[in-house]
């Protein structure tokens, strides 16, 4: 089922499968779900995703590929994911620019090292992970609290991995934030730095301020007001696309929900206007 642009998602976590069964039509226009936690699944959570796809376009959002890992991918899971997104018709696979696993899972998303030996390494799973599942994948920018063996800048480092892997970008908008105020760079230069044709979808959550000058990534909290204004600022520069709103747990009732729901889809009307705009203009200039 296709995705539009101009479109407010949640994750499809169970604890939220009743409220979603019984939301009003078009409170949530699509649903993201990690293929590990549904791939096999059968009774009636099986029979409610079946539900949820007739109803609403899916995206999947991964969670053990472990693209910066040294172990080899999991070709035998990668060939499950693959029918499992045929047959719910996924129109957007995607999975962490990071690795978590290490002779084992570590259960944590875990930074790759900022080098160029690194970029050439991950763009070459990237590149074997969309050979198996037959379709592009987007990678997510992720929170890091530590940068190991950092040369070069994390925006080179995401910019050099999307060129040489061919591959989209889930644009994190709350982990640009965090990861502005913990390693002391410019969300906003950041932003306009990244390649906006590559920017297949966006995410969007809360987190935790641990101090002034530290942050923590917990999708358990509202979205903090700088958050929204720098998914404003997306919006002006890239046009509307897909966002997904991430809450993991301290889960409010579905109407705070569905307020948050609220507040992407007014940004994304109010700053797409003056991305077109701005594209116009540029137009008649040219």
């Amino acid at each position: 089922m296709s995705l539009a642009d101009a479109s407010a998602g949640l994750g499809l976590r169970r604890a939220l499968l009743g409220a979603l069964q019984a939301s009003l039509p078009g409170s949530v226009d699509f649903l993201e779900c990690a293929p590990e936690n549904w791939i096999g699944v059968g009774g009636k959570l099986g029979a409610a995703l079946d539900d949820f796809g007739a109803r609403h376009p899916i995206t999947c959002h991964g969670l053990s590929l472990s693209l910066g890992g040294t172990e080899p991918l999991d070709d035998t899971f990668l060939a499950r994911v693959r029918r499992f997104l045929e047959r719910h018709r996924v129109s957007l696979y995607s999975e962490h620019l990071s690795y978590c696993s290490d002779d084992g899972q570590l259960y944590d998303l875990l930074p790759i090292p900022f080098t160029e030996e690194a970029v050439h390494f991950v763009a070459s799973r990237i590149r074997q992970a969309q050979d198996i599942v037959g379709r592009r994948i987007a990678v997510e920018n992720v929170s890091y609290y530590a940068a190991p063996h950092q040369r070069m800048r994390e925006i080179d480092f995401i910019n050099a991995v999307l060129a040489e892997a061919d591959c989209d970008l889930l644009l994190d908008v709350n982990n640009i934030y965090v990861n502005a105020i913990n390693h002391r760079y410019d969300a906003h230069e950041f932003l306009s730095q990244l390649p906006g044709q590559r920017v297949a979808y966006i995410h969007v959550a809360g987190h935790y301020d641990e101090a002034e000058d530290l942050k923590v990534d917990t999708h358990g909290a509202p979205v903090k007001d700088a958050v929204w204004q720098l998914l404003g600022t997306a919006y002006e520069r890239l046009g509307p696309r897909p966002t997904l709103l991430e809450r993991d747990f301290n889960i409010p009732p579905y109407a705070e929900l569905a307020g948050e729901l609220g507040t992407i889809r007014d940004l994304m009307r109010r700053h797409a206007r003056d991305h077109a705009g701005d594209e116009a203009a540029r137009h008649v200039r040219a």
